[in-house]
């Protein structure tokens, strides 16, 4: 068998607080996910993006401690358009979310922004500038 890429995973320190933010982005979460201890959201290409919750994740690894200063992965959505990296970025900001790069447009031709899950990972916005409406 050959090995494919198949699942990004999250621990979330507050699964409700993880699943608002992502489902703020687009993602589909089960109803009552938030009262369960694994959850997965299936991604445009077959990707699943699955999220546990701490306690999930030491009952099979007792010794298990999140990383020191936060998230360590970068997860990126790309947006339809310059502006709507804007509004996505305003409506994350608004909800109490971390923004950690204004929208702004980078020299690789792109509407760029970086905010910040609840749990400190690095969630890009991003568009082509061509797709400037």
């Amino acid at each position: 068998m050959t090995e494919r890429f198949a699942v990004i995973g999250l621990v979330a320190a507050d699964l409700a607080a993880t699943l608002a933010f992502y489902r703020r982005l687009g993602l589909v979460f089960p109803p009552g996910a938030e009262d369960q201890p694994h959850v997965e959201a299936e991604l445009p290409g077959g990707l699943v993006l699955a999220v546990d919750t701490e306690e999930t994740v030491r009952s099979f690894h007792p010794g298990w401690q999140p990383p020191a200063g936060g998230g360590r992965i970068t997860l990126a959505f790309r947006c339809g358009s310059p502006a709507e990296v804007d509004a996505r970025y305003q409506d994350l900001v608004a909800a109490g979310h971390h923004g950690e790069l204004k929208p702004w447009d980078a020299f690789w031709g792109q509407r760029y922004a970086t905010v910040h899950d609840p749990d400190g990972n690095g969630v890009d916005l991003f568009a082509p500038l061509s797709a400037a409406e």
